[in-house]
């Protein structure tokens, strides 16, 4: 029994222990990176946006001696800030400053997460920022972003995931500051904690903070596991019907293909061949808008990268236990929108059927061995991929991407994309004006042709008149249309 109850003890301290990523340097900035896996995963039932308000009450609120303004007005002399990221798994804190303002800022970020002010106006404010993003800027003036929080939303319907990170409207207005408290309480403790710093910072600093964090909780409240995703039976879309002049469409599916999946290297390669973010060179850019000049950019993911209208390369700390395959149609004129989904799908199909050729493996490769220092080229980011990368179970991303892509073969990553991919049972979003008359259309497998302005290739347009009666494979009863100012309100 003495036994029994001393692993018992020992178990229990080890999951209350924080977790430490640390990169000494010399680098005169000294980054950091506080993580807290305590997302909207974890968001009370019936109170989607909560984990969301609490982290901004916290970066942009002030400290038990500090009002808010007063902590701006602190950190300006030092061109520094506290910022907030907040997913399904991980909440994140950043910020950096010059080692000669080390102490004052940490002194800062020290009491806005560890001494939090709580003031009911800086609470009033969170709240209507939260609901005006919601509002204003997804639904009302981004509808790529929009189209890819829907299609979020529809593949995780009915999991811990299906809340957005933000909330929604109703559920923002009837939280409750004590709400927000109750999860900070329950949830900022040292066993989901991550910290992380990086720069040139002494030791003694370090343990420093380490002791600092030990004044947290040691451990969280109970946390189911992830129920995963369920399984797409047909394909099924979503129309969000809004007053726009272009119509988005987003398109996918879930898939274990995380970084802890030994696949995940051959996944990204594939991934990257069909549509590498804000390239040129994937498959899909080439047929859609270079060949066909449909529209602006057609690109292809594995990981889920938000904000990819302001960004070349995805942020880190966006880490989970379930991904999505993504496909994202840059916006596409109305006429044109049933072919470029049935391209889309035709171009997806091809590649389950065909794989990829050798050629195409070796040039990708050789990119994306190139591409993966892009990624940690800051020390932000490097700290970023380091804490991803504990969390994961990986070596160094950098290092883990490119000895992996180094031993990989075609055959390799034409089993995977065998395995994992699939150009049917799969979840469209299309963001677009006339929602029953797109529903007609895409319920419809009548031929689509396309007419260009020029004449175009005798290549292209053979293949047009296979992709124009390309099956969309959607029945009437698959399809839904949700009026805009209904989604996520």
């Amino acid at each position: 029994m003495r036994l029994l109850t001393g692993l018992l003890l020992l178990a229990t301290s080890a999951m209350a222990q924080m977790r430490v990523e640390s990169l000494p340097g010399k680098s005169p900035l000294v980054t950091f990176r506080i993580v807290f896996t305590a997302g909207s995963a974890v968001d009370p039932p019936g109170q989607p946006g909560v984990a969301y308000l609490t982290a901004m009450m916290l970066a942009h609120g002030g400290t038990r001696d500090l009002t808010y303004r007063q902590v701006l007005d602190a950190l300006f002399p030092m061109a520094a800030s506290v910022n907030a990221q907040v997913d399904k798994e991980m909440v994140t804190f950043s910020g950096s400053a010059h080692a000669d303002n080390l102490e004052a800022y940490y002194k800062l970020l020290r009491g806005v997460l560890l001494e939090p002010g709580w003031r009911e106006e800086d609470f009033r404010r969170v709240k209507d920022d939260a609901i005006n993003f919601l509002r204003v800027n997804l639904r009302g003036n981004n509808d790529e972003e929009l189209a890819k929080e829907v299609l979020e939303r529809a593949i995780f319907q009915g999991t811990p995931y299906d809340n957005y990170a933000v909330g929604t409207v109703s559920s923002l207005e009837r939280i409750s500051l004590d709400d927000v408290k109750r999860f900070y309480r329950t949830r900022y403790s040292q066993s989901n904690l991550i910290l992380g710093v990086a720069g040139g910072y002494s030791p003694a600093f370090l343990e420093r903070m380490k002791k600092d964090f030990r004044g947290l909780p040691e451990g969280a409240g109970f946390r189911p596991r992830e129920k995963a995703p369920p399984l797409i039976q047909h394909n099924r879309a979503v129309i969000v019907q809004k007053e726009t002049r272009s119509v988005a469409i987003s398109l996918g599916y879930p898939t274990l293909g995380t970084r802890a999946n030994p696949d995940f290297p051959a996944l990204l390669l594939a991934t990257s061949y069909l549509g590498q973010h804000r390239s040129s060179n994937g498959r899909l850019y080439d047929r859609m808008r270079e060949k066909r000049g449909l529209n602006y950019g057609d690109y292809a993911y594995i990981e889920y990268f938000p904000r990819g209208m302001f960004q070349f390369e995805p942020s880190p700390n966006l880490a989970r236990h379930y991904q999505v395959f993504q496909l994202w149609i840059r916006p596409v004129e109305p006429p044109t929108t049933k072919f470029a989904l049935r391209l889309a799908l035709y171009e997806l199909d091809k590649l389950c059927r065909e794989g990829i050729s050798q050629e195409a493996f070796e040039n990708t490769r050789d990119f994306l061995s190139k591409y993966v220092n892009l990624l940690t080229r800051t020390k932000s980011a490097e700290l970023g991929y380091a804490i991803d990368s504990l969390y994961y179970g990986v070596p160094n991303y950098a290092f883990y991407l490119k000895s992996h892509l180094a031993k990989l073969t075609r055959d390799d990553v034409n089993r995977v994309i065998h395995q994992y991919f699939r150009s049917e049972r799969l979840i469209i979003v299309v963001v677009g004006k006339d929602g029953e008359d797109l529903r007609k259309q895409l319920a419809s497998e009548e031929p689509s042709p396309m007419i260009y302005n020029s004449p175009k290739p005798a290549e292209i347009t053979e293949e047009d008149k296979i992709v124009a009666k390309f099956p969309l494979g959607l029945r009437p009863e698959d399809i839904t249309v949700v009026p805009a100012e209904q989604v996520f309100e």
